[in-house]
């Protein structure tokens, strides 16, 4: 009895944690999101003073301070671009330390270096050495590396954990059947690790898209969106940067959505094609 009383003291502790935690982690989104709602007349704060859809109305109308519509597209392209690099290069060094290779530590270590040094040191460095070359810093080159390089380390650990838990089984099959290297790797490979791949990129997108630190000395004159909420926190009078974080929630919402029908669709096929080819054994 006494036991059981302090398995149910622990349990409710524990929940009580988990929901501070919930509230804590969602609580200030739900009041952005709520706040966006704000009536024409209402400002930054509760209560709220009607309702009304004006301010994401304002977003795509030409502001006093701030380009919300750019800033928005230059971070959403510049994390597309970033996803598919990043599944590109994570899938290619996945693959290469599957089997050993002189300097293969020395490269995995210098690649994963990036996480520990302080994000503000790397973009400097990378702004610096652009301004020593005398290239100019833009979104779509300095910053583009700037975010490769927080992105590609979690792409890279990512597939090691893939591969080392990959039946090799598979691809000597299909070999003994006949199929080239590529076809292995069409066939085979990459149907089955699908999901993973999708998962890279979901993650090299969400990262990029509201990378702040490794922007702010290396994306130019031209800012993204993190940079440009930030800029605009100090100057902000109405309920329409609420409105933007809104949009931009509703915008990873939705390509995590995506994402999961891309791996739902994947694994579908995957086990139909399974079907088929047990099927035909027979």
């Amino acid at each position: 009895m006494h036991d059981h009383a302090r398995r149910g003291i622990g349990f409710y502790l524990l929940a009580a944690f988990f929901v501070l935690f919930v509230v804590f982690l969602y609580g200030p989104m739900f009041g952005v999101v709520i706040l966006s709602f704000q009536g024409p007349d209402g400002g930054l704060t509760f209560p709220m003073n009607g309702f009304s859809f004006r301010w994401f109305a304002n977003l795509f109308e030409e502001q006093m301070v701030g380009d919300f519509k750019s800033a928005f597209l230059r971070s959403f392209g510049l994390a597309i671009i970033v996803m598919l690099l990043t599944v590109i290069f994570s899938l290619a060094a996945g693959l290469a330390f599957r089997r050993p290779f002189r300097g293969a530590s020395i490269v995995f270590y210098l690649t994963v270096a990036s996480l520990i040094v302080p994000s503000i040191l790397i973009t400097l460095g990378i702004g610096l050495m652009f301004d020593q070359l005398g290239i100019e810093s833009n979104w779509y080159s300095s910053g583009l590396g700037a975010h490769l390089t927080w992105t590609l380390p979690f792409g890279l650990l990512i597939m090691f954990a893939v591969f080392n838990r990959f039946d090799p089984a598979y691809e000597e099959a299909a070999r003994d059947l006949g199929a080239s290297s590529w076809q292995v790797l069409r066939h085979v490979l990459l149907p089955i690790i699908g999901p993973s791949l999708v998962g890279v990129g979901l993650f090299g997108f969400t990262l990029s898209f509201d990378e702040f630190a490794r922007t702010l000395m290396a994306a130019g004159v031209n800012n993204t969106l993190p940079l440009e909420i930030f800029g605009m926190t100090t100057n902000a009078t109405t309920p329409v940067l609420y409105a933007l974080g809104t949009v931009t929630t509703g915008v990873s919402f939705l390509i995590i959505g995506l994402s999961l029908a891309i791996i739902s669709v994947v694994q579908r096929r995957r086990l139909r094609h399974g079907s088929d080819a047990g099927r035909g054994m027979v």
